[in-house]
């Protein structure tokens, strides 16, 4: 324990001299650990006298691991275009590439940094079959196996063979065998600490990243609604000049920064050097540009993130977590097989219907058991596109509009679903009145308005209802109830760390139990918000019973 403390140690202060030798300046912060949650970024002292700028740390530009430095490898770099060029690689995975040969070779320019990264991680890719087990029935454990045989099959397919012709133009490094661990290492290296970068245009040359809006999500991130710009500390970025161009990098001692949500900075880029004196930069910013007390955690702001996100990308879990949502779908599968599923299809096309729809925690704030008054939830009408609903005059605009908390795009996607056989005839005759036909394109507001006027909220509501309550009994089979993981909670927050079994294993359970304690909190998030999500459709579902009668 303690030589391996000591290794630790030594590694740390390498890395230290590795960031001023380059051009690195640590103005008024260090990094070093901090507890649990392996390497943080603290503050040492307050700025200079006369100095109130707030910078605690500047980083050249230059030092950052991006799509145009990988291609300037000397090694690597000429290799790297002609894939990057054939379209064998997009930039993301470029720089996963450039981190798996890196790390292999003995005298990689970036070994200090990369001796500094963790080897293993918390999110959900990383889980052993026992942990991922305490995640069924819910979205992320879906997306997390559609992961993993995704990561897999690129690994045989494509990723080995290519690593291991990037790492023959070395022969030290030759002999080495490529594993599929070692990418996994460097997607999650990816997704947790690249930033999206707004790089001086002229610091961008021309090529170097290729198409950066032709990507398309994976599956499993299209699962938790994971985009491009969820690289963390986004949210902290503040563009220097318009002409800047957002390229994803890994900016060495400044991805150091843990997350909160009361962050104590955020990062900039300072294209001239008028901030920090150093050209082509990023920098840390001190909120308010005051000193931080000395010794006091410098955290950054991932952004609003839920638990499944924070989990499945970083490996950490938030308590009541204010930013947590709930996914619900309507499976494809059980849309082909319905009546006239053909022509439902075709409807919900022309709608640009979804299936799937995001209910964030906030929108309950609205509704019927929500904290705002009623005055609030009334100045604040949920018309949507309801104005359009009125050309027939056969249906009333509900008395309770204003405290619908779902979206009308899914409501409309769930009344068009649920409609019956005599209800798209009227629907039909209800378009030919304003000259709909196959071969003209009608918008897609007169659409909704027809089957709403037709069909009311009735059948989308009852449907609503059915499939909340499918996913609560999903969630149950796979790890019990609300009131379960609550105790199960209450249980693990009364263990004390040195009420582990021996000190050798210490470090073993205290991450096996983080696990699933993290675990715990997301899956009890998930049933608190079906439960509430639900109690609004029944209601909802009551009120428009009478009010249809």
């Amino acid at each position: 324990m303690a030589t391996a403390a000591a290794d630790d140690d030594v590694k740390l202060e390498s890395f230290l001299q590795w960031l001023q030798s380059n051009g690195a300046d640590l103005r008024s912060c260090t990094i070093r650990a901090c507890g649990g949650k392996g390497l943080g970024v603290f503050s040492t002292a307050a700025p200079e006298p006369g100095s109130n700028d707030g910078v605690a740390m500047v980083v050249p530009l230059d030092l950052a691991i991006t799509p145009m430095r990988v291609l300037q490898d000397p090694l690597v770099g000429p290799r790297c275009r002609a894939l990057l060029e054939d379209g064998v690689v997009d930039d993301r995975l470029l720089v996963m590439l450039f981190l798996m040969a890196e790390r292999r070779r003995p005298g990689s320019l970036w070994k200090p940094y990369l001796d500094m990264l963790p080897s293993t991680f918390g999110s959900s890719l990383w889980f052993t079959e026992e942990e991922l087990a305490e995640l069924e029935g819910t979205t992320l454990h879906r997306a997390t196996l559609i992961q993993r045989k995704s990561l897999q099959s690129s690994f045989d397919e494509k990723v080995k063979g290519l690593v291991e012709e990037l790492l023959h133009v070395d022969e030290s490094a030759s002999s080495v065998e490529v594993l599929f661990e070692d990418f996994l290492w460097a997607n999650s290296i990816f997704w947790t600490r690249a930033l999206n970068i707004p790089l001086p245009h002229s610091y961008v040359f021309l090529g170097s990243c290729g198409d950066q809006q032709a990507r398309a999500d994976n599956d499993a991130h299209q699962e938790i609604d994971i985009t491009a710009k969820d690289c963390s500390a986004d949210e902290n970025s503040k563009p220097s000049n318009t002409e800047s161009i957002w390229v994803e990098g890994l900016v060495p001692g400044i991805d150091f920064c843990n997350h909160n949500v009361k962050a104590l900075a955020t990062w900039e880029v300072d294209s001239v050097g008028n901030a920090t004196g150093i050209p082509a930069s990023m920098y840390l910013l001190l909120a308010d540009k005051s000193p931080a007390e000395t010794g006091a955690e410098i955290c950054i702001n991932y952004g609003n993130k839920g638990n499944e996100e924070l989990l499945y990308l970083y490996g950490f879990v938030v308590d009541n977590n204010p930013d947590d949502y709930l996914m619900v779908h309507y499976p494809l599968e059980a849309l082909r097989q319905i009546q006239s599923a053909d022509i439902k299809m075709k409807l919900l096309e022309m709608q640009k219907g979804e299936l799937r729809c995001l209910l964030p925690r906030s929108l309950l704030d609205n509704g019927f058991f929500g904290i705002r008054s009623s005055e609030d939830k009334d100045s604040k009408k949920n018309t949507g596109p309801f104005s359009s609903f009125s050309w027939s005059g056969q249906r009333k605009v509900p008395s309770y509009l204003p405290k619908i908390v779902f979206p009308h795009e899914f409501m409309s996607t769930l009344r068009t679903i649920a409609m019956q056989e005599h209800e798209l005839e009227q629907v039909a005759s209800l378009l030919g009145e304003v000259g709909y036909s196959e071969d003209r394109e009608t918008s897609c507001a007169a659409i909704q308005s027809a089957i709403w006027e037709v069909c009311g909220d009735q059948g989308a509501l009852g449907l609503l209802v059915d499939l909340l309550g499918v996913k609560m009994a999903e969630l149950e089979e796979g790890s019990g109830t609300e009131a379960s993981d609550a105790e199960l909670l209450e249980q693990f927050d009364s263990i004390q760390p040195e009420d582990y079994a021996s000190e050798s294993g210490e470090k073993h359970e205290r991450k096996s139990k983080t696990n699933y304690r993290s675990c715990v909190v997301y899956r009890r998030g998930q049933k608190q918000l079906t439960r509430l999500f639900l109690r609004e459709v029944e209601h909802l579902l009551e009120l428009s019973a009478k009010e249809q009668s």
